[in-house]
């Protein structure tokens, strides 16, 4: 008889995770009073996760919310540095949003595209929940990771 155990991560154990370390270190990089030296990553992270709910109160009629619009480019930097990290690449990003909420967001190495999203409603970005963000985030740097690996004679310019 076997016994199967299920395997849970704790939310701190999330905190240390990858991903969600470099988006913290994005947020406080940005912070050029000093202000989020003292919060703790739950509260960094807090503006991330936004509740069905929540989403559906937010109007997609307005212009996209520039404390949004820094919070989807600091997400899309932090997976470009994991993935820089992993790889020793040197990543761009590029998000273009129009007023409507529309648009894309790149991540390149040289001639090779490594990430590629079509962002739409963006007044709405977020994520449901902590493990969502970790997991969102963590798929696209290891896909990126994969591809600059793989076609790694293109990331040279």
């Amino acid at each position: 008889m076997t016994v199967q155990t299920e395997t849970t991560t704790t939310t701190t154990d999330i905190y240390s995770a990858p991903f969600i370390r470099e988006l913290i270190r994005a947020v406080q990089a940005q912070d050029s009073y000093g202000v989020y030296k003292s919060w703790s990553p739950e509260l960094i992270i807090k503006p991330y996760i936004v509740s069905k709910q929540e989403k559906r109160q937010i109007s997609t009629e307005e212009e996209v919310n520039p404390m949004t619009l820094a919070r989807i480019k600091l997400f899309y930097n932090a997976i470009a540095t994991c993935i820089e990290l992993e790889t020793n690449q040197i990543m761009q990003v590029v998000i273009s949003i129009n007023h409507e909420g529309f648009g894309w967001a790149l991540v390149f190495c040289g001639r090779l595209l490594v990430v590629s999203r079509t962002l739409r409603d963006a007044q709405r970005f977020g994520f449901t929940s902590l493990e969502k963000l970790e997991d969102e985030g963590e798929k696209m740097s290891r896909a990126g990771i994969e591809l600059v690996k793989k076609y790694k004679e293109v990331c040279k310019l």
